[in-house]
């Protein structure tokens, strides 16, 4: 009898892709990422290896799947958290991601009853979107209440504590940058003695150029003036290919081509969480893409998650949070994308 149907699809793709583990960034990146076709909804629905075009093993890391709460804050409003983990962990996730501690829950809760929560349904809290400076003195943010942010986190037991804010504090000039950038630093080093990583989440505006020198993107002068070992990146796919398609080009017209794959390669380790969040391609669109559930959109995700997992060390350095801003069912598309994100197979 024939043993073929026994044999482990990662160990047949392993011995099938060598070469492939620690391949220099700059010259994999384009082959590795493609646009597309819009038929990933065909994996969301059916889940086959088919449909997820391979046989190989799961793209996807086991235990690595999470999501970021703001995308189910209508549920949470209305049913309150135990409800939703309960789904959650139905449709197959591992982890949580926070945009505050209530996101109008239905009811009080405390920060012990929350980790309690997430644990009894096999959830584990991964991070957290805080605000990086506000007006009042008195406000929730890192710059304004560092110690209570990070006692907050600390309890939760998150392992990464981050704002979604990005550096534009002082301005769009490189020394605003640099100033931004040293007071992520602080943040770092604060979040390092307590065993967290800090965090910044991008959108599309970091991919823009410096108003005072337009050959300088931001997105580098934040990347060049943070300690690698202090502040860490949590990259939010969609709105890094929608800076992609607005920021191409300089003020000035020239060609500024780039990459956001290509910085995830150059600097894995940087990147300890991402943002799995979909777009339809449509360059009448500000942004190039309109956002869609994840597997409905145009964003190669196959190749993209194989491209950084693929990197020697890497498989599971990683954490992967799906996300939409606004849903039209939020529990549909956290179900959809799960399936979705299952499904896909690394093509050997």
């Amino acid at each position: 009898m024939s043993r073929m149907s026994d044999i482990d699809p990662e160990l047949t793709c392993r011995l099938t892709r060598r070469g492939m583990l620690g391949v220099a960034a700059g010259a994999t990146a384009a082959a590795l990422l493609g646009a597309a076709a819009p038929t990933a909804g065909a994996a969301t629905a059916t889940g086959t290896d088919a449909a997820a075009g391979g046989r190989g093993r799961p793209v996807l890391p086991p235990g690595r799947l999470g999501i970021q709460l703001y995308s189910l804050r209508d549920k949470v409003s209305t049913l309150g958290f135990a409800p939703v983990f309960a789904e959650l962990r139905k449709y197959g996730y591992d982890e949580v991601e926070f945009a505050g501690y209530t996101q109008g829950s239905a009811g009080p809760i405390t920060l012990a009853q929350l980790r309690r929560l997430a644990r009894d349904h096999g959830l584990t809290p991964i991070g957290s979107h805080v605000g990086y400076y506000a007006d009042d003195p008195n406000a929730y943010t890192f710059a304004d209440n560092l110690t209570k942010v990070l006692d907050d986190a600390q309890a939760l037991g998150l392992k990464h504590i981050g704002t979604a804010s990005g550096p534009f504090r002082y301005g769009s000039t490189v020394d605003a940058w640099k100033r931004a950038a040293e007071e992520f630093n602080t943040y770092g080093a604060a979040a390092k003695a307590r065993g967290m990583k800090f965090y910044q989440h991008n959108h599309s505006d970091e991919f823009g150029f410096a108003s005072d020198d337009p050959r300088v993107r931001l997105y580098d002068v934040l990347l060049a003036e943070t300690d690698p070992d202090l502040v860490f990146l949590e990259m939010d796919i969609f709105w890094a290919y929608a800076g992609q398609f607005r920021f191409s080009k300089r003020p000035d017209g020239s060609a500024a081509p780039f990459e956001p794959l290509d910085y995830v390669l150059r600097q894995p380790h940087r990147y300890p969480l991402f943002h799995v969040k979909d777009g339809v391609s449509d360059p009448s669109n500000e942004f190039g893409y309109r956002m869609t559930d994840v597997g409905d959109g145009d964003i190669d995700y196959q190749r993209f998650i194989s491209a950084v997992t693929r990197l020697r060390g890497e498989r599971l350095a990683h954490h992967w949070q799906a996300e939409h801003d606004n849903p039209v069912e939020s529990f549909a598309f956290a179900r959809k994308s799960s399936a979705h994100l299952h499904s896909l197979r690394e093509k050997c």
